[in-house]
């Protein structure tokens, strides 16, 4: 598996390397359309590659992507924080049961008991 996963991430490298070679001229980015942008009066615009362009996207996607999910999955994450401290607290309420149980009991029965 581990075999599978290197050549994936190499035939991926050799992809967005032939990608990022091909696609090298200069594109403009402005932040608004030209008509919006004259009745505002200012526009930023910047001149980048296309493949940083493309790639960019890319990892914004996926970053986005991430950050939804997350947030998500937000009230299963503390459905299992509430379920993990619940168990926490019956695993001690046992063990004093236990304890409370075997009082006045032989030590070596309490613990042969305990053991079970």
């Amino acid at each position: 598996m581990r075999y599978i996963r290197y050549a994936f991430l190499a035939i991926l490298g050799i992809v967005l390397v032939s990608i990022s070679l091909a696609n090298r001229q200069n594109v403009e980015l402005k932040l608004l359309p030209d008509a919006i942008s004259e009745l505002l009066g200012f526009n930023l615009s910047t001149s980048l590659p296309l493949f940083l362009v493309v790639l960019g996207g890319v990892v914004a996607g996926l970053i986005i992507g991430f950050l939804w999910e997350w947030l998500r999955e937000h009230k299963h994450r503390r459905d299992a924080t509430v379920k993990k401290s619940e168990v926490r607290k019956l695993e001690r309420e046992v063990k004093k049961l236990k304890k409370k149980q075997h009082e006045g009991q032989d030590d070596v029965l309490a613990l042969l008991d305990e053991a079970s």
